[in-house]
């Protein structure tokens, strides 16, 4: 149970970093893997900087197509926060949040290059 009394559904075994490939892999208690890159937990942040306080004030995060994670760090029993080395390192990644983007992953991204493609913008970092 977390700080504020709720039990999430679903708990990871383990966590794992794959460096060289920029992906989280998480392992549920319930047997499913989950494999996500750096880039889409960056740019679906769970912070406010990126959320924004209302769906209407969400940031599109252009430029992180090579982002990667330089932390994990457990708070609590139930959220990791993870630091990337482009410095933020303000979201709280739920267990819940987590397993979200496991289920939305395909539509997440999609949605996040149409948005990219609308407003012109790039994967790529400027240079």
């Amino acid at each position: 149970m977390s700080q504020d009394g709720f039990t999430p559904e679903f708990t990871p075994v383990e966590i794992n970093y794959l460096r060289d490939d920029r992906i989280l892999e998480v392992i549920w208690d319930d047997g499913v893997s989950t494999r996500l890159s750096a880039e889409l937990l960056r740019v679906e942040s769970p912070s406010a900087e990126v959320q924004g306080h209302h769906p209407s004030e969400k940031k599109i995060i252009a430029g992180r197509r090579h982002v990667g994670i330089i932390d994990i760090a457990p708070v609590g029993n139930y959220a990791v926060r993870i630091g990337f080395d482009d410095l933020h390192d303000s979201g709280l990644y739920s267990w819940q949040y987590l397993r979200e983007l496991h289920d939305k992953k395909d539509t997440l991204w999609a949605d996040y290059l149409a948005a990219l493609e609308a407003r012109g913008l790039s994967r790529d970092p400027k240079r």
